[in-house]
C-alpha cells in the first residue's frame, strides 16, 4: 500500500474508554513528537475544568473525552511525562496549567509554536489561524471556538473542530523548527521554554497576587493591607472554586485597602461590598486579614513593585530605548515583546547594570549590548532612508 501522507489524516477517533486511551497513548509513545491541545471551561470556576484533550501522531488524530464516565487518564500522564516524545503545543500556558494541576508536573519535553513564531519573525500578535495559513496554506474554522465543551454528547462538528488544531500543528511545528535551525535560532527558543517548563509558573502564589493590581502608590502600609486582602481573595476563590473576579473585583480590593476597614460598617461602605457580605463569615475573615496586616512591623511591609519607590526614568531616554528595541527587532525579525518589556526598558533607563533578560544570551546580542552602548554615548541613532540605523558617537 502507498504510504499515507502526513497531511492526510483519517477521521478523528473519539476516545471514551480507558482501554482505548491506553492503546492510543501506547502508540503515540513510539512517535518522535505528538501535538497536544485541550478544550476546557473556566467561566464559572477558579480551577479549569478539563473537557477534551486532542492528540495527533504522524498518522492518527484522537479527541479524548476527558469527562467520559470512568475514564482513567493516567496513560495520558505517562505519555506527557515520556522524555522520548516531544510534546508540541501552541500558546501552551493554559494547557500546561491543567496538566500540572492534574499530574503535578509539566509535560516534558515541550515546544510552544507561539514562542517559536515570535522568534522566527512572525511578530507579536499573529494568531494561530494566520500562522497555519502562512506556513501550511491550511485553514482553521473557528465556528466552534466558544462551544460549551462540558455539554454531552459532543457533536460531530465539535470533534472535527477540536481535531483540526492538532493536525495542522504538526506541519506548523515541522516548518518552524526547520526555519529556526536554518537561521541558527533553535537555541533561542530553547531558552524561553525554560519558563514554560517550570511548574512554579502555573501555581498562583496568594502572597504575590497584589502585584498584578499595579497599585499607583508607594505607601508601604497601604501596600501591606492590599497584599493581605489580595491574598485573602485568592485563597477564598481557590477554596470555593469561584473566579477571583466573581469573589471580589480588583477595584473593590484597591478601595478596601485604601479604607483599611476594621469593622463591618466600614467594610460595607466599600464599592462592591454588600452589607450581608460585610456582616457574614467572609466579611469577618477579611476584616481579620486587614487587622493582621495593620499590625505588621515596618520591616515586614512590601516595597512598591517594579522599583516605583526609586528614581523615575527619563521619558526621553525610555522613548529612545524603545526606538532602538523596535529597530533591532526589525533588523533581526524577532518580536519586540519577546526581547524586552516596558519594565525592562524602565530599568535599563534607571539602573547601571539591571539583571533583566535583555542583559543575557541572545537578547543581549540582539538588543541589550546596543542599549548599553546607547546609554554610554558610544552610539547614536540616525535615519537611513526609511529605516533607523546605528551611528558611532
Amino acid at each position: 500500500m502507498p504510504r499515507q501522507s502526513r497531511d492526510e489524516f483519517p477521521p478523528p477517533a473519539l476516545v471514551t474508554t480507558s482501554a482505548d486511551l491506553a492503546a492510543l497513548c501506547g502508540r503515540l509513545r513510539r512517535e518522535t513528537f505528538v501535538t497536544v491541545d485541550t478544550e476546557f471551561m473556566r467561566e464559572r470556576t477558579y480551577w479549569p475544568e478539563l473537557c477534551v484533550v486532542q492528540l495527533a501522531g504522524e498518522h492518527e488524530v484522537a479527541v479524548v473525552d476527558a469527562q467520559a464516565p470512568g475514564l482513567d487518564l493516567s496513560p495520558l500522564g505517562e505519555l506527557l511525562a515520556d522524555q522520548r516524545v516531544m510534546k508540541v503545543f501552541h500558546a501552551a500556558r493554559q494547557d500546561i496549567e491543567i496538566f500540572v494541576l492534574r499530574y503535578g508536573d509539566v509535560p516534558r519535553p515541550l515546544f510552544d509554536t507561539q514562542i517559536a513564531a515570535m522568534v522566527a519573525g512572525f511578530g507579536d500578535q499573529i494568531g494561530y489561524d494566520a500562522l497555519v495559513s502562512s506556513l501550511t496554506g491550511g485553514h482553521i474554522d473557528k465556528a466552534h471556538r466558544f462551544s460549551d465543551w462540558s455539554a454531552r454528547p459532543l457533536s460531530d462538528a465539535q470533534i472535527v473542530y477540536a481535531a483540526a488544531d492538532v493536525t495542522h500543528l504538526r506541519r506548523v511545528y515541522e516548518k518552524l523548527t526547520a526555519r529556526l535551525k536554518q537561521d541558527g535560532r533553535f537555541e533561542w527558543v530553547a531558552e524561553d521554554m525554560a519558563t514554560l517548563a517550570d511548574p512554579a509558573t502555573y501555581r498562583a502564589n496568594p502572597e504575590t497576587m497584589w502585584e498584578r493590581l499595579r497599585p499607583k502608590t508607594t505607601n508601604r502600609r497601604l501596600l501591606g493591607v492590599l497584599r493581605a486582602v489580595a491574598a485573602w481573595r485568592e485563597r477564598e476563590a481557590q477554596n470555593s472554586n469561584i473566579p477571583r473576579q466573581r469573589m471580589l473585583k480588583d477595584e473593590a480590593l484597591l478601595e478596601i485597602a485604601a479604607i483599611g476597614a476594621d469593622n463591618a460598617e466600614a467594610l460595607a461602605r466599600a464599592r462592591g461590598i454588600t452589607r450581608g457580605f460585610a456582616e457574614g463569615r467572609m466579611g469577618a475573615s477579611l476584616i481579620a486579614a486587614i487587622a493582621a496586616a495593620k499590625a505588621l512591623p515596618d520591616d515586614a511591609l512590601p516595597a512598591a513593585p517594579g522599583g516605583r519607590d526609586g528614581p523615575r526614568p527619563s521619558p526621553a531616554l525610555v522613548s529612545l530605548l524603545k526606538v532602538l528595541l523596535a529597530a533591532k527587532c526589525e533588523q533581526h525579525h524577532v518580536a519586540p515583546k519577546l526581547v524586552a518589556n516596558s519594565d525592562d526598558i524602565d530599568r535599563l533607563a534607571t539602573e547601571d547594570a539591571p539583571d533583566i533578560a535583555a542583559s543575557h544570551g541572545w537578547r543581549h546580542e540582539v538588543f541589550g549590548a546596543d542599549a548599553e552602548a546607547l546609554k554610554a554615548g558610544r552610539i547614536a541613532l540616525g535615519v537611513d532612508g526609511k529605516r533607523i540605523k546605528l551611528l558611532p558617537a
